[in-house]
């Protein structure tokens, strides 16, 4: 399918509506998740469980932290996948793979491979799954959710349920923000060593996705063509003024072809989980 430069840029994700004209995907959130969607993008959701569900009356009820075998994640990422395409949704921004020292509390697994567990399960309910943060928040003192520059290092334990998850075939990696010095000085999603050591040391072929990139404010555009020259596929923006900034950022890359692989990944996905 021939792309013009505008819809090759579009390899964004927005929260928030109104959304900006020929977005990749739509993220959908308690306060907008009965609006009008997009045609055509791509629909996510963050459903963790517990208190981190859009869609509160869907799977999974109890949170990450009180998952207790593999066989319980399998089963709630089955009903999870399952209700959410029910709801039109496609992709869930779960697991979390973090390692249970970090510092998101109950959204981590007690052992991150029960993450990978959900991650199987969603993909038997029909959905897509996508884990993050990669390469691992264990070893950040904060979430970057709360403090935007948060150091940490690379530890081989980080990486494993990573692996895992590759060779389960998981569509989807979420990177993070997190900060390691062996990737290099500014944050993960804007690191090139972050997407060699996932695609070329790992061995992943699916769908890189950013955390949120409205999390500084004014940096959308710049950040936008770093994070997608980089390596990250999709863009994600919790400002809808932010991603219409960065599709009028990337149209001139586009141009260049060097968003053409970015889109022959999405095209993939595309395929396997409409």
């Amino acid at each position: 399918m021939a792309l013009t430069p505008q819809q090759k840029a579009a390899l964004v994700v927005v929260s928030g509506l109104p959304a900006p004209a020929g977005v990749g995907g739509v993220l959908v959130r308690r306060s907008d998740r009965d609006a009008p969607r997009p045609p055509g993008a791509l629909v996510f959701v963050d459903q963790e469980g517990g208190d981190v569900r859009a869609f509160g009356e869907l799977p999974p009820a109890a949170s990450a932290r009180a998952i207790r075998s593999k066989s319980d994640a399998y089963a709630a990422g089955r009903d999870t996948g399952a209700a959410l395409r029910r709801a039109g949704v496609q992709v869930d921004l779960a697991p979390v793979l973090d390692l249970p020292d970090g510092p998101l509390g109950a959204r981590q697994y007690r052992s991150p491979f029960f993450g990978v567990a959900f991650a199987r399960g969603l993909a038997a309910g029909g959905a897509g799954a996508c884990a993050k943060h990669f390469p691992g928040l264990g070893t950040l003192a904060v979430s970057t959710d709360d403090q935007p520059y948060v150091r940490g290092r690379v530890r081989d334990a980080d990486l494993a349920p990573y692996r895992a998850a590759i060779e389960a075939d998981v569509p989807c990696v979420m990177v993070g923000h997190g900060v390691y010095p062996t990737l290099g000085g500014r944050r993960a999603v804007l690191e090139p060593a972050t997407y060699r050591l996932l695609r070329s040391t790992l061995g992943f072929r699916g769908i890189t996705i950013t955390d949120s990139l409205s999390v500084v404010h004014g940096r959308a555009a710049r950040w936008a063509v770093a994070a997608a020259r980089a390596g990250a596929d999709l863009l994600l923006f919790t400002s809808p003024n932010d991603a219409r900034l960065a599709i009028r950022a990337l149209v001139p890359v586009a141009r260049r072809g060097t968003l053409d692989a970015h889109i022959a990944r999405l095209l993939r996905l595309r395929r396997t989980i409409d």
